[in-house]
């Protein structure tokens, strides 16, 4: 009965310390996930875990995926070389996670791969803005999307830049919200790509005019990319994105590219 015990109580403290999923057979780098469960976005989120699980090993990294950010500390994520926000909003963070991440970026201790909702920028769910990811993010604030979802062509204006290497100048993602915000981000970060708002199919009056939707933040010593699509699991059948996806996470690690998807 007490072997039993402690075996079931061992159990239970090796399940509470772990990650909700890790990937431990891999080790060319080791990849933080923090993935955003349970809203509208969960079956984009679970279907680029799975991506992910297949990409980590033909890839050879190690990936652990967490649900909230609450045990981010500097030591915690010096473990990790590359940190993929996927979908996570950028509030709900303590201010001790807040001054961890803001370390991670700015001195370089990692890179850093944002999908989505890592833009929703404003006073959401009774929490405030967070004034530093804002900056990060070109200084924006989140003012409307389409609810409907449409598809749109993608415009690459970087073409030179690694996580563009084996694809086409333009490609359409479809189902997409497309986000709008308060400004242009592009006087304050590096535009990689953007939407041309006239391919919208069907058509929207929600547009920005010069829209970005990839993204890097150049005065950070993190390499960093912001990818505005990430709404419907349909993006998983898309090669282009998988690619596009693929690039960024390893070019953010500094691991060597090549061709997997």
């Amino acid at each position: 009965m007490l072997n039993a015990f402690l075996k079931t109580a061992t159990t239970i403290l090796l399940f509470t310390a772990l990650p909700a999923f890790a990937q431990t057979n891999t080790n060319r780098f080791r990849a933080l996930v923090l993935a955003e469960r349970g809203d509208q976005h969960e079956a984009f989120v679970a279907a680029a875990l799975d991506w992910l699980k297949a990409t980590g090993e033909k890839d050879h990294f190690t990936f652990d995926v967490y649900e909230n950010p609450d045990k981010f500390t500097k030591p915690f994520l010096a473990q990790y070389q590359v940190f993929i926000q996927l979908n996570y909003p950028p509030y709900r963070w303590s201010d001790e996670v807040k001054a961890a991440f803001q370390d991670y970026i700015e001195q370089g201790r990692g890179g850093w791969v944002g999908m989505h909702h890592a833009t929703l920028l404003g006073e959401f769910d009774g929490y405030p803005m967070w004034p530093w990811f804002s900056d990060f993010m070109g200084g924006i604030r989140f003012k409307n999307y389409i609810a409907k979802r449409v598809a749109g062509t993608v415009v690459v204006e970087d073409a030179a830049h690694p996580i563009f290497k084996g694809l086409p100048a333009t490609f359409v993602i479809k189902e997409e919200e497309w986000y709008t915000y308060d400004h242009d981000p592009r006087p304050n970060i590096h535009v990689l790509a953007r939407v041309d708002e006239s391919t919208y199919q069907p058509a929207s009056d929600i547009k920005m005019g010069d829209h970005p939707v990839i993204w890097t933040n150049e005065k950070m010593k993190a390499r960093n990319v912001y990818f505005q699509m990430g709404h419907h699991p349909t993006l998983f059948e898309n090669d282009d994105y998988k690619r596009l996806l693929h690039n960024a996470i390893l070019w953010a690690a500094g691991a060597t590219n090549h061709a997997a998807n």
